[in-house]
C-alpha cells in the first residue's frame, strides 16, 4: 500500500504525522514548525492549483508548499 503524504489529505480532514522524509535544512525547518511524529494536523484549505496548503496544528495555522507537504508522511484519522 502506498504511504499517504499530507498533500493527499482532503480539505476538512485530519491526519496524524508519522514521520518526515528527507534530510538537511528542509527537514529541520519542517520539524521546527511543529510537524513532529504523532501531531494531529487538519487541512483547512488548498489553493486552486494545490499550492499552498493551509493547515492547523497545535493551535496555530500554517501554510506549506505542495513540495513540502509531500515530504510529510501521515496516517488519516
Amino acid at each position: 500500500m502506498k504511504e499517504k503524504t499530507l498533500n493527499d489529505i482532503e480539505c476538512g480532514h485530519a491526519a496524524r504525522v508519522v514521520y518526515v522524509k528527507g534530510q538537511g535544512s528542509l527537514k529541520k525547518r519542517i520539524l521546527d514548525m511543529g510537524m513532529v511524529p504523532d501531531v494531529l494536523v487538519t487541512v483547512i484549505r488548498k489553493a486552486p492549483m494545490g499550492d499552498p496548503i493551509e493547515l492547523t496544528l497545535k493551535g496555530y495555522n500554517l501554510s506549506l508548499r505542495q513540495k513540502e507537504a509531500e515530504t510529510i508522511v501521515v496516517q488519516e484519522q
